[in-house]
């Protein structure tokens, strides 16, 4: 009895022991609006105890230890570190902040192929929007609108219509900045272009939209010269909900989005649908569109070790387009003049319209092999569909330089209705671009060590494009007809003239194109094709400790390139050589964590990047260019971040070198509608920079912003070129230019943004962002020297209020205006011509250059209901 006393008392000394040497923590955790976040991560750290906030924000973690640090986390939000003591035990309101390019919480599968910033500990220069602010501030525009408050970023071409605009990286245009959609390489396959018209559904699916610029972190065997853009879409959401979508604009906008998700259900499945209308006059005249977005996904976890993910998504469109005028022109007929179109009887009638549709298939498949190891493959396929229209035989323009479809169809009638290219005739035409392009991308990623984790995988691609022309519109002929000679393996034009005769039209319509290609025998002045096959292998290794962070990656790659010409070319000559380039690059960095708040990186790499298609075969004929080799590109960065509860910076320094770079510059006549185009090889260039940006959380409610990017881009050495006419005649010989220290063009070299935010209210807020831009070049090549633009600034506002319901649902009203102030300037110049003594002037411009304004006063305002 006496020893069983004893046994009671010693067990009862250690209970009361533990009991007591335990501690309660408590504290509630909020966001940057103030509002509680349930589910916020607490762990003790150095340990693995740890709790979670319940629904109100509100924790309690019990630990043995008398002092220590808490790290509390949420995704999307920046983790914070708090000391606690035994004095103080109540920690009271911790408050988190968004982290703005964190994209783990909207990366929900394809974690291994889409390169994201973060997913490698090393640092590059990065800027991430989020889906949020994309709604809230893209409006009418294009999705590169969303990137202007970004340093180094420059986007021209809205004036053009809907869909055109193009973007600059550091003065590198988009053939040199990489884009992908979940990993899937999206760039053109012959030419490396971005067409956004292609894309006019991006804003509508996009969780988030990440820039990279630089080296960036894809490990993929591509040349991010310019930098990085990762488009991740939306894919079968967690959670059950959608929205309804309704905008209005400007120049009789109208656009409409209705969206599901079932949410993923408790036998693994789940689904998200998303379609979406639009239709607008544009703002500038002639400039029609309308379109629509499609968004189907399909998801499927069947257990922890496996996600699935199908998603099927496009967006046909049709636009209307405007081309480069004269500053005299504009002054004389007003800012938004477009001489691409006319009335026939009345009724409105154009002669430059894009149209396309591009069906996007997407299969991620994500595999938990072990604790250590993973794998992430997608497998994509896409199939473009359209082309453009233009001019083909005699125009008639009214006296006010609009397009005379009256008397076009008059001398139509004249000829008996069978057209003759070369008469006095005139059809409109579609010049066709079809493919079909099939790829697989995969990573295997594994954990070597704590600290060690290696990357391995495969690019592999194939695509057939096909291009040619035929009828759009007869305008009242039945008929008509060209002549050609054809070639032989010299690329001589030999034996005698064929006659090709169309009888056949199809309207300039997305969905028209869709399902239906002309035959061989109704296309004129061109029919040709090409194959271009890709594969490429890459690896990383990476090593990241508490303070020092280090990486390789290495790419190879190999291309093969064949063409073949139905058209000019005699049978058994159709087909060319097919040409094989190997490529490569390798990229290093090291990064120091300095502090808990700042860490310094430096990045490294090196690039022998393939020619593309139209740069091997250069001369629209089977020839190959015998001057094509591969372009090298050498690239130094270095950075420094710091990020604290109330402020983070960024600055970035670059140096990329360029060498035997082949590039090509389009001009259109205003008056005629001629198109010439200037190939250029050989050519060298040199860029270097420096990059600032930072967020200043001011108080709880008002957000300060703001960025500068301050460039030197040249041109080095000698160039070589040719110029071609529309129909694909080389126009004159070939030439060498001296080019040495003439800036790069169609992006502004300085930079500089101010903005803010500021929530007035807990459901009301207004921001506003305020840009400069100076020391911005034609877009000419610069064989014909230089020609600097002036300085403009602009200032955007919004103001969004959301009206909450009950039961989680709301509506969230927003509206616009988009150069607040109604700025004229002009955004790109597509000639150099040099003012003269006897020169007409516009802020020191000769007026007989050509190019575009910006865009005036511009607004939108839309409401959203979410359930």
């Amino acid at each position: 009895m006496k020893n069983f006393k004893n046994l009671l008392f010693v067990a009862l000394f250690f209970i009361s022991a533990t009991v007591l040497g335990q501690t309660k923590i408590t504290g509630m955790i909020v966001d940057d609006t103030n509002q509680p976040m349930p589910s916020a991560s607490i762990l003790e750290k150095g340990t693995t105890n740890g709790t979670q906030t319940d629904f109100d924000g509100n924790f309690t973690l019990t630990t043995k230890n008398n002092s220590g640090v808490l790290v509390v986390s949420y995704i999307g939000y920046k983790s914070k570190e708090v000391r606690f003591s035994s004095s103080k035990m109540n920690l009271g309101t911790i408050k988190l902040f968004m982290d703005e390019n964190s994209l783990e919480e909207v990366v929900i599968v394809g974690k291994g192929v889409i390169d994201l910033a973060g997913g490698r500990k090393t640092p590059v220069a990065v800027s991430t929007i989020k889906a949020a602010e994309i709604q809230k501030k893209v409006g009418t525009q294009d999705v590169t609108m969303t990137l202007v408050n970004t340093p180094s970023i420059y986007v021209a071409g809205q004036a053009g219509g809907f869909g055109d605009s193009r973007i600059s990286v550091r003065g590198f245009d988009q053939t040199n900045t990489a884009f992908l959609l979940n990993g899937q390489p999206i760039n053109g396959m012959e030419d490396g272009r971005m067409y956004w018209s292609n894309w006019s559904g991006v804003n509508d699916i996009a969780s988030a939209i990440q820039i990279q610029r630089g080296l960036g972190a894809s490990k993929l065997a591509i040349s991010s010269v310019g930098g990085t853009m990762n488009f991740v879409t939306k894919t079968t959401d967690k959670q059950e909900g959608g929205y309804f979508y309704a905008g209005t604009a400007n120049d009789s906008y109208l656009k409409t989005t209705v969206s599901y998700n079932t949410g993923m259900k408790d036998n693994g499945w789940g689904t998200s649908v998303m379609l979406s209308h639009w239709q607008g006059q544009g703002y500038n005249n002639g400039t029609r569109g309308q379109g629509q977005t499609y968004f189907i996904s399909f998801g499927y976890k069947p257990n922890d070790n496996h996600n699935f993910n199908f998603l099927i998504t496009g967006a046909p469109q049709w636009h209307d387009q405007n081309f480069t005028k004269s500053i005299s022109t504009y002054l004389d007929q007003g800012f938004k003049y477009n001489n691409n179109f006319g009335f026939y009887q009345g009724e409105y009638l154009t002669e430059r319209r894009n149209f396309y549709h591009k069906p996007v298939l997407n299969l991620n498949w994500d595999y938990t092999i072990s604790d250590n190891t993973s794998l992430s493959t997608v497998l994509y396929a896409s199939f473009g569909r359209g082309g453009g229209t233009g001019n083909r035989g005699n125009r008639e323009r009214t006296a006010d330089g609009l397009i005379d479809y009256d008397a076009i169809y008059a001398n139509n009638a004249a000829t008996g209705g069978d057209g003759n290219f070369g008469n006095d005739a005139y059809i409109t035409r579609s010049s066709m671009n079809l493919h079909s392009w099939y790829g697989v991308v995969s990573n295997l990623e594994t954990k070597i060590s704590d600290k060690v984790t290696w990357n391995v995988g495969t690019d592999l691609r194939t695509y057939y494009g096909t291009h040619f022309r035929q009828v759009e519109n007869f305008h009242g002929l039945t008929s008509w007809t060209e002549d050609r000679s054809l070639r032989d393996g010299t690329d001589n034009r030999v034996g005698p003239n064929v006659s090709v005769t169309a009888t056949e039209n199809m309207n300039a319509n997305p969905w028209a194109a869709t399902f239906k290609t002309m035959s061989e025998d109704q296309r004129i002045d061109y029919d040709n094709s090409e194959r271009i096959s890709y594969g490429g292998l890459f690896t990383q290794l990476e090593y990241a400790d508490e303070t020092v962070s280090a990486f390789f990656q290495g790419s190879v790659s190999n291309q093969s390139h064949q063409r073949f010409d139905r058209y000019d070319y005699q049978e058994e000559f159709q087909d060319s050589e097919k040409i094989n380039n190997f490529g490569y690059n390798v990229k290093a960095g090291l990064g120091f964590k300095l502090s808990e708040n700042s860490n310094y990186y430096f990045n490294t790499g090196y690039y022998s990047r393939q020619p593309y298609h139209d740069n091997i075969f250069n001369q629209f004929t089977n020839a190959a260019n015998p001057s094509s080799q591969n372009e090298k590109i050498f690239g130094l960065e270095m950075g420094y971040n710091y990020r604290s509860e109330k402020f983070s910076a960024n600055v970035n320094l670059y140096s990329t070198s360029w060498r035997d770079r082949v590039d090509g510059f389009t001009d259109v006549d205003p008056n005629t509608g001629v198109v010439t185009i200037t190939q250029t090889t050989g050519q060298n260039q040199y860029h270097m920079g420096v990059e600032v940006d930072f967020i200043a959380n001011i108080t709880d409610n008002f957000r300060l912003k703001g960025f500068t990017s301050i460039g030197d881009w040249k041109y080095k050495g000698e160039l070589t070129t040719l110029v071609f006419d529309e129909d694909r005649n080389q126009i004159g010989a070939q030439s060498t230019v001296d080019v040495d220290g003439i800036n790069v063009g169609d992006a502004a070299q300085f930079t500089a943004g101010l903005g803010f935010d500021y929530s007035i209210l807990d459901n009301l807020s207004i921001d506003a962002d305020y840009r400069f831009y100076d020391n911005l070049f034609a877009n000419v090549s610069p064989t014909q020297g230089q020609l600097q633009l002036p300085s403009y600034n602009i200032t955007d506002a919004g103001i969004s209020y959301t009206f909450n319901l009950k039961n989680d649902k709301s509506l969230d009203f927003r509206a616009n205006v988009n150069n607040v102030f109604d700025a004229r300037y002009i955004s790109e110049l597509s000639s150099a011509n040099q003012a003269t003594s006897t020169s007409t002037l516009y802020r020191g411009i000769d007026v007989s250059n050509r190019g575009y304004f910006g865009l005036g006063r511009t607004w939108n305002a839309s409401v959203r209901y979410n359930f």
